[in-house]
């Protein structure tokens, strides 16, 4: 059994990543590396795993609407964080929408309680803890669906500094402290009195004909920021300098980008802006998720994940779009200093983290039910929540034990299959990347 479950995990993570891992097998090696040394990290880098188990899984409460709704496609314990919305405001949400597509709710659902499990199981908590864990954040979860049902105006719900509390707060604090000098101060410096990249680890200088292409991709992109989000200057486009990226997390081992230093709202310097250009992946739910109508939707990868995002976010990002190079899809979106991540590391005991699961599972809720006013997706053409609201009904209850079942048996299957994973990157039978 241990020998075709194996087998299974090679097969689907070659499939998964085949071209990415001969494009950079370097980068692969390193991102393989980092998920065979927890189980946890393992389950990161894993969604298309999931989704390949998720074929296989019952679900009684996908129906026709709440399986095709916007979700966010890796959800995990770790993909919760600060941004600054298009209104000014900090706001506490889910992030990370490089794997953001169309699919049943309870994927996400299922997917964070599987790693608040694995999560648990890491801190040493027993058993009826994660229990209490997981049923928390799905019942908040619920809880803040049906508001949504009951009460009109959802796109103005998300969690600030004015109405968090505890750890959630401390982020949002956290993230009030940084400041867009800091963030040039540490990755531009001054030259012939204007901004221009610093060199460094993961930064690689373009020759002209690289520069130009990326130019021209990125004159490409304006034409894809939402007229209502658009700076009224053309000035705050202007491009200073361009350079290569590499060296991402797990999520994106592989993916060639770049930075883009632009103008910004006015020429003074502290003013610039940094913009990353990334070219997308495909979405792990798109793998399992047979629609054309959804497919063909999508220009490219880069137009997935930016509609996806705008979806998913009440006020995005005003610098999210798309754009191509060499004819494949790439995300813009800024580089922005207030990003701070939800740090699990200073909460080891369940009653720390109780309250923050609270605010987890309404932050899904959100994403789930709200959508930006400038999104421009049409796929999705009911309220989510009264959708999500009927199919849950009068059996909360039922709902939450599910979700709870399922999180403890996929950590426990997680652990395993972790083991399995690294006996096959270590004997070599993941082909395209060694372990050497």
């Amino acid at each position: 059994m241990s020998d075709d479950r194996r087998r299974r995990i090679v097969s689907v993570l070659h499939t998964a990543f085949a071209d990415l891992m001969a494009a950079d097998p370097v980068a692969f090696r390193s991102k393989f590396r980092k998920m065979a040394a927890e189980p946890f990290a393992f389950y990161r880098g894993s969604a298309c795993l999931f989704y390949a188990d998720m074929v296989d899984e019952p679900d009684e409460w996908a129906d026709e609407r709440t399986s095709r709704v916007w979700i966010q496609g890796d959800l995990h314990a770790e993909n919760f964080g600060t941004y600054m919305d298009a209104e000014g405001t900090l706001v506490f949400d889910v992030n990370d929408f490089d794997e953001a597509y169309l699919g049943c709710f309870t994927w996400d659902v299922r997917r964070f309680a599987a790693s608040m499990a694995l999560l648990g199981w890491r801190k040493a908590l027993p058993d009826d803890e994660i229990t209490r864990l997981v049923q928390t954040y799905t019942r908040a979860y619920v809880r803040q669906v049906r508001e949504f049902a009951d009460k009109p105006g959802d796109e103005l719900f998300s969690l600030r500094i004015d109405n968090t509390q505890g750890a959630i707060n401390e982020v949002l604090l956290k993230a009030r402290l940084a400041t867009r000098v800091g963030l040039l101060t540490e990755v531009t410096s001054i030259r012939d009195f204007d901004r221009v990249f610093r060199p460094g680890p993961g930064v690689r200088a373009l020759d002209a004909d690289e520069r130009a292409k990326v130019e021209a991709a990125f004159e490409a992109y304006l034409d894809t920021i939402p007229s209502g989000k658009r700076a009224s200057s053309s000035l705050s486009y202007a491009v200073k300098d361009v350079v290569g990226r590499s060296g991402f997390g797990i999520g994106s081992a592989g993916l060639p980008a770049y930075n883009v230093l632009v103008e910004g709202r006015s020429q003074a310097l502290e003013n610039d802006v940094v913009l990353s250009m990334k070219q997308a992946n495909v979405a792990a739910p798109s793998r399992i998720v047979d629609d054309e109508k959804i497919r063909g939707y999508f220009h490219h990868h880069g137009h997935r994940t930016a509609v996806s995002q705008r979806a998913l976010q009440a006020h995005a990002d005003p610098w999210l779009g798309h754009t191509e190079v060499d004819g494949v899809g790439f995300v813009v979106a800024e580089l922005s200093p207030y990003v701070a991540d939800l740090d699990w590391s200073d909460l080891t005991e369940p009653e720390d983290m109780l309250p923050v699961l609270e605010y987890l599972g309404r932050a899904t809720a959100k994403a789930h039910c709200v959508s930006d006013s400038d999104s421009e997706q049409t796929l999705v053409d009911f309220q989510v929540e009264e959708a999500i609201s009927a199919a849950i009904g009068d059996r909360e209850d039922d709902f939450v034990a599910w979700v709870v079942e399922f999180a403890g048996r996929y950590a426990e299957q997680t652990r395993r299959d972790h083991a399995l994973f690294v006996d096959a990157f270590r004997g070599g039978e993941i082909k395209g990347v060694r372990s050497v």
